[in-house]
């Protein structure tokens, strides 16, 4: 089985170096900068253990891969990146490709199915960094992080079964789950706080922010009818996995908040709470925290701040703002009718 990772970043490119380190068959897909610094020295990848240097087979575009009968792709690019990725796989490979989408949020399985027969969603918990081109950084020790994994919409194959062996015997903690569905709409839960830690540096002071977002989600998860796993089942799944050292690194923030330190001129938030919005409109669920941390997000990015420039004070406006729109719009539907 070869591993084409499309997307070498943070994630993509701390499991193809893992799995290229335990023999398996990798490919990956980056681009701009980092595919130069890559295709001209190597992929530098550090963890606590190893400061090394991989020299792993990599292309810019899908156009330049031969694709094979036994290649499988894992999605690991940010969901805004999804739909453009997907348009360029589909114009290449061939439509019963596997496509497992190991990212954050939920929004992803559906984009893929569209194109792809063979669909897989992928729980992503693993401490990776990318902020400098050529290099990404894997805090986790072993195992190296949590990548449960099952087909969209549920169950599982020999595809799926073969891949999670492969993850770990890579080091990973990779479970064939039926219904893997489940952890993900539960991941999505704490990846609500991801534009709340780009856009504030808030300490203990997010906390009441935070209920405030996943208690929306929770509303609407009711409403939907959707299936989430437990916080207790997500501690104990997730309990192995510990975050080590690396000598002259400081662990930074999430991805949302690598997006902004970067200037990528992008951020997932409309995904991950865009997600929640989404689902509190189609079941008329008020999500006030979770519409104004995606604006928030989103006017970050435009205004090129720096993460962390906001006030707990400022993101509580900005919701109690939402609310009274909110409030007022409804108040206008009703008296319209």
């Amino acid at each position: 089985m070869r591993y084409i990772i499309y997307g070498a970043g943070a994630i993509g490119g701390s499991l193809g170096a893992r799995l290229f380190m335990a023999d398996k068959d990798v490919l990956l897909i980056a681009r701009g900068e980092h595919f130069s610094q890559i295709k001209a020295d190597g992929l530098r990848y550090r963890n606590p253990e190893h400061d090394i240097k991989l020299q792993i087979p990599m292309v810019d575009h899908p156009r330049d891969i031969q694709f094979q009968a036994d290649d499988v792709v894992l999605l690991t690019m940010k969901s805004q990146h999804t739909h453009n990725a997907l348009v360029d796989l589909a114009d290449y490979a061939p439509p019963t490709i596997p496509v497992i989408c190991c990212q954050n949020g939920v929004a992803n399985e559906f984009m893929a199915v569209r194109k792809f027969s063979h669909v897989y969603g992928m729980v992503v918990f693993v401490g990776g960094t990318h902020l400098t081109a050529g290099e990404v950084i894997h805090f986790s020790t072993a195992p190296g992080g949590v990548l449960d994994a099952g087909c969209f919409p549920t169950g599982v194959d020999e595809t799926i079964k073969t891949v999670t062996a492969d993850l770990t015997e890579a080091g990973f903690l990779a479970n064939a789950d039926p219904k893997a569905m489940r952890y993900k709409y539960a991941k999505l839960l704490s990846n609500l706080g991801n534009s709340l830690q780009a856009v504030g540096n808030l300490g203990s002071a997010g906390r009441e922010i935070m209920s405030l977002l996943r208690n929306e989600a929770l509303a609407c998860y009711k409403a939907a009818n959707i299936e989430c796993a437990t916080r207790d089942e997500t501690l104990a799944r997730n309990s192995p996995v510990e975050m080590g050292k690396i000598e002259g690194v400081t662990r930074s923030g999430g991805s949302s908040w690598q997006s902004l330190e970067r200037g990528t001129g992008d951020i997932e938030a409309d995904f991950l709470n865009g997600e929640i919005c989404y689902l509190g409109r189609l079941y008329g669920i008020p999500t006030p925290a979770n519409e104004a941390l995606r604006m928030l997000a989103n006017e970050a990015v435009r205004n090129k701040s720096r993460p962390g420039a906001m006030t707990a004070e400022e993101i509580h406006q900005a919701i109690n703002a939402v609310a009274n729109r909110t409030a007022v719009a409804n108040r206008t539907a009703v008296a319209d009718k």
